[in-house]
């Protein structure tokens, strides 16, 4: 399997995360992608290539073009006010206010954002294009006849709505890249979402598709991020409807509930007879991760790539979440060699 990797990512190194009530180290950091590909490495997977530049055609076609000129030029006009810190959301459009985007970036960037845990820094928007490169670059082999790519994406993208940012996203990598594959001859193509939480920005943007199936396996929005959304009676709308399926679930869940959940998705894609699958690989779901409470162990994630690979779907794999640092290198390269195997 061929690994598509960018240096780039690493221009995406804020400083700071509102966690807890307090502004600490950023649990979404460099040293993940270094984990990830140090792990590459080691197991012997496959070449390792530098993505193809791509341009914003193919973020357009899943993103609001105000939206993505909002984080083309953020953290200029943060910069031109004079703020000191990393741009941060610190109001929103509540319940019963205009929602319409300000001219002043403070309330500029509360409009776009859904959460105040993602600050933008300098290198966040070339580090975000860099990384839909990545994952395009990956969508790519597929159309060119690989059976399998892995697109080693930082910064994540599965939260990033049409016109939101948050949760660590800035561009949906995995739907980009879903995208890309319908605009070049595919008729059918499914996502599905391993990372611990819902993938939310996906499910905005095919919402009332049928073309595009979208699976998620997620904590239960009831106790976690992004709450808002994820639950299971969200089945889609308009010509989308029952082409969205969510998987809430509990803390403490461990891979017996869960894989019967994955069995379950992957019932749905195989009868779906999709083209392509695009797998958003977060490995969140680890017993260790310090932000999430599921309870798998390293030797499942090994059991979740034969169970992807039995469906026998050229397929993409394009990493999300995983905070783990010492594990998320291990766990993601498991789940790409169960596929394999």
């Amino acid at each position: 399997m061929k690994t598509i990797y960018s240096e780039q990512h690493r221009l995406r190194d804020a400083k700071t995360e509102l966690y807890g009530g307090q502004l600490v180290k950023p649990f979404e950091r460099p040293s993940r992608a270094d984990m990830v590909i140090k792990a590459v490495r080691q197991s012997n997977l496959g070449e390792i290539k530098e993505p193809t530049s791509y341009p914003l055609d193919p973020v357009l076609a899943v993103h609001d073009a105000d939206f993505v000129s909002f984080l083309e030029t953020a953290w200029d006009e943060w910069q031109q006010v004079g703020y000191a810190g990393e741009a941060m959301a610190t109001v929103w459009p509540a319940r019963r206010m205009q929602c319409r985007a300000p001219r002043f970036i403070e309330g500029k960037i509360g409009y776009y954002a859904m959460a105040a845990e993602t600050t933008i820094t300098e290198g966040t928007w070339p580090a975000a294009l860099a990384s839909k490169d990545v994952a395009l670059t990956g969508a790519q082999g597929l159309l060119a006849g690989e059976r399998g790519m892995f697109s080693l994406c930082r910064p994540p993208g599965h939260h990033a709505a049409r016109d939101m940012f948050g949760g660590y996203c800035f561009l949906n990598n995995a739907a980009i890249g879903t995208q890309y594959l319908r605009d070049n001859g595919a008729e059918r193509v499914a996502i599905l979402d391993v990372d611990f939480h819902h993938g939310n920005g996906t499910q905005d943007i095919f919402y009332e598709r049928d073309d595009v199936l979208f699976c998620s396996l997620h904590g239960d929005p009831e106790d976690a991020f992004p709450h808002f959304l994820g639950y299971a009676d969200e089945t889609g709308l308009g010509a989308g409807m029952g082409y969205n399926r969510n998987y809430p679930m509990p803390p403490g869940t461990g891979f017996s509930r869960w894989g019967e959940s994955l069995s379950n998705a992957l019932e749905h894609i195989d009868e779906f007879a999709p083209q392509y699958l695009v797998v958003s690989l977060g490995v969140d779901t680890f017993e260790n991760d310090p932000i999430s409470f599921f309870k798998l162990t390293t030797p499942d994630y090994l059991t979740m790539g034969k169970m992807i690979g039995a469906l026998n779907i050229p397929t993409l794999f394009v990493l999300e979440g995983g905070y783990d640092i010492d594990e998320v290198g291990i766990n993601a390269v498991n789940v790409l060699t169960g596929y394999e195997s």
